[in-house]
């Protein structure tokens, strides 16, 4: 039975453009996403959101809250608590502006399209409640770009708090993609009084689900998902708390993970390094996206 990994239709073309030097690969932009956890009786589960099937990347595929980095992330007049944003820069591979940038992206998403916040009104706590109509209205103002995350912040005096958030992984997009991210990978914990809805306009479903069962569904399937996505939640298998996940945060490699793709004896044979299981054969005819 196939599994659920999803490519695009249009991919052994893109392929074959990039192998004859025809295409020219595209920036990739910045990105972060969230992988939040919270414990259940059965152990910890993730929240996941499934991508709508009308978007033109990865729809119907589940993902994670996140998204793109705002310009304005790297306001300095943000308030800020945790490792400093030297020992971010140092961690996430980049300066000091853009580790400001892509930690603040992390938390802004996550609020964007799960409605849950790590900051709070100082360094040593975290807010409880983000549910109520001025809440929506901040909200709605952050995913319109009317409201940047350092003025929402100073709005309700809140301090980000990036000691909530662990590094986890980074992936980036296959150079013959025509929409390329550059994406940092965070683990969260969901904050005590706080809970998830879907707030996201992309999204048409969302799921708490415990990472051996979407992996599981991913192997028959049943779920439709990126590389990044199943990679990541089959990382989280071991571990039998979502704190504990959160501890094991700081000793991963975040080394880029980057798609390669040859053309040997008439097919495409694209893989990524240091995950076999994704490698595949792909004849040089595209014969169809979605499961591969």
């Amino acid at each position: 039975m196939a599994n659920g990994q999803w490519y695009p239709p249009e991919w052994p073309e893109r392929i074959r453009a990039l192998a004859e030097g025809s295409l020219t690969p595209v920036p990739a932009v910045r990105a972060a996403t969230v992988l939040l956890l919270k414990d259940t009786p059965d152990g910890p589960a993730v929240h996941m959101l499934r991508r709508r099937a009308s978007m033109a990347f990865a729809g119907g595929a589940y993902a994670y809250p996140g998204g793109g980095v705002d310009p304005r992330d790297d306001d300095h007049q943000i308030r800020w608590a945790g490792p400093t944003r030297a020992w971010w820069a140092e961690r996430l591979g980049v300066d000091e502006s853009g580790a400001q940038a892509i930690v603040c992206a992390a938390v802004r998403e996550t609020y964007e399209e799960a409605g849950v916040l790590l900051a709070g009104p100082d360094p040593d706590s975290v807010v409880g409640d983000t549910t109520g109509d001025d809440w929506e209205a901040d909200r709605a103002a952050l995913v319109a770009r009317d409201l940047s995350f350092a003025e929402f912040l100073d709005r309700r005096g809140l301090v980000l708090r990036s000691d909530l958030l662990g590094a986890w992984t980074r992936w980036i997009t296959p150079e013959f993609e025509s929409r390329r991210y550059d994406t940092w990978f965070f683990a969260a914990v969901l904050p005590q009084g706080q809970r998830t809805r879907n707030a996201s306009t992309e999204a048409d479903r969302t799921v708490w689900i415990r990472p051996t069962d979407a992996a599981a569904s991913y192997d028959k399937g049943e779920l439709l998902m990126m590389p990044p996505t199943i990679a990541t939640l089959r990382q989280l298998t071991p571990y039998a708390a979502a704190a504990e996940a959160l501890a094991a945060a700081p000793a991963r490699d975040m080394t880029p993970v980057l798609a390669r793709a040859r053309l040997v004896a008439g097919e495409i044979v694209l893989s990524w390094p240091g995950h076999d299981e994704f490698t595949k054969h792909i004849p040089t005819a595209p014969t169809g996206g979605g499961p591969a």
